[in-house]
């Protein structure tokens, strides 16, 4: 009888602490919703408002990328920035981040129309850095896959103004 209460004891404490593992392992992944698959390891603010206070706070500037589920050209480069390693360290240790799925109010966000995928940033000071450009001139804030080396280009550019104009 011992022995079989031991048994009982220990497949009990088996399946309490497998559930609680997983319990924790969801825990962790929870705030990952907000990166969207632009990337894990960053940390995301949820709203414009956060980012604008989260930027003006920490004195870096804010990264806003506009996109949508269903955009293929969204999803490409969606892929093409999580799997840049460069682009990953730097959003993560030199911007605030935040990425959006709907239109924000600002209409400083969108100098030259609404479309998708479209990526601004914004300084600590709060201005939206219209000339902080890609490479296109029919949708000026578009990047694609091959222009991570582009895009890089553009973050050390938002990095570099704050530097030299607070």
């Amino acid at each position: 009888i011992m022995l079989h209460s031991t048994l009982a004891l220990s497949l009990m404490l088996i399946a309490v602490t497998s559930n609680l593992a997983m319990a924790i392992k969801k825990e962790k992944r929870a705030p990952q919703t907000l990166s969207r698959g632009w990337g894990d390891e960053i940390t995301w603010v949820q709203t414009y408002e956060e980012g604008l206070y989260q930027a003006k706070k920490s004195n870096k500037p804010l990264m806003v990328i506009h996109h949508l589920e269903d955009c293929q050209y969204c999803q490409a480069l969606k892929k093409a920035f999580a799997e840049n390693e460069e682009i990953q360290e730097m959003a993560q240790n030199n911007f605030i981040m935040l990425n959006l799925m709907h239109e924000t109010t600002d209409k400083n966000l969108s100098p030259d129309g609404q479309y998708v995928p479209r990526i601004m940033f914004v300084d600590p000071s709060l201005t939206v850095r219209a000339d902080i450009t890609g490479r296109y001139s029919n949708r000026l804030y578009t990047y694609e896959p091959q222009d991570m080396m582009f895009l890089i280009d553009n973050m050390k550019k938002a990095l570099r103004l704050i530097q030299t104009e607070l």
